[in-house]
């Protein structure tokens, strides 16, 4: 009786023991686990941190090559488009008068020479010939204006000397210069052949 006592109580502390073990165990084991997800973690926010560091440099990297792409781009355009100014200037640089008063036996007053400009650049002077013309259409003088400070999209204007005779004038073109746009056109300097940017006054 008292050995089958003796074997009970090894049990109950065999199984206490068992127990005890286990729990220790289990608790290891979620120490582990719990360790093992906080440096998962960390891994996982230092991966986005590193992924979010390129994505910014690269960004960064990309709009240092669109800038200089558009700053060539930029360079290249004024260069082309002072080109096409050159080329096409007929089409953008226009002389007129303005309305003037001709007396009943003859003579002009109150004329003005205006000089329109459409380009993207100032134009330093514009040279016009006035040709005051009697009423059969004879010529009774000439006289050369001089325009300065043309604005870029602009208009500049000058007055003209009152004429005793005359009936009408007619306006031409002399000359046209401007360093802005490397522009200098001349009625009697000949585009040269052969050339298909004439009038630029500097040769790149």
């Amino acid at each position: 009786m008292k050995r089958h006592i003796g074997y009970s109580i090894v049990i109950i502390f065999l199984v206490i023991f068992l127990v005890m073990s286990y729990s220790r165990e289990q608790k290891r084991i979620k120490q582990v686990l719990s360790q093992n997800e906080r440096l998962l973690n960390e891994n996982r926010q230092l991966q986005e941190s590193l992924d979010l560091s390129s994505r910014t440099s690269q960004q960064i990297e990309s709009r240092h090559e669109v800038q200089e792409r558009t700053e060539v781009a930029q360079q290249g355009t004024f260069v082309e488009r002072r080109t096409y100014f050159r080329k096409n200037w007929k089409q953008f640089i226009t002389v007129s008068t303005s309305d003037y008063h001709t007396r009943l036996l003859g003579g002009i007053k109150d004329l003005k020479v205006i000089v329109r400009n459409q380009t993207e650049y100032p134009l330093d002077n514009v040279v016009v010939s006035v040709q005051y013309l009697r009423g059969n259409g004879e010529v009774f003088k000439t006289e050369q204006y001089t325009v300065n400070n043309v604005p870029a999209k602009g208009i500049q204007s000058v007055s003209a000397a009152d004429s005793r005779k005359g009936q009408k004038v007619e306006i031409t073109l002399v000359s046209i210069t401007s360093q802005p746009m490397n522009f200098c056109w001349a009625v009697n300097k000949p585009a040269p052949a052969g050339n298909d940017d004439p009038y630029m006054c500097v040769q790149n």
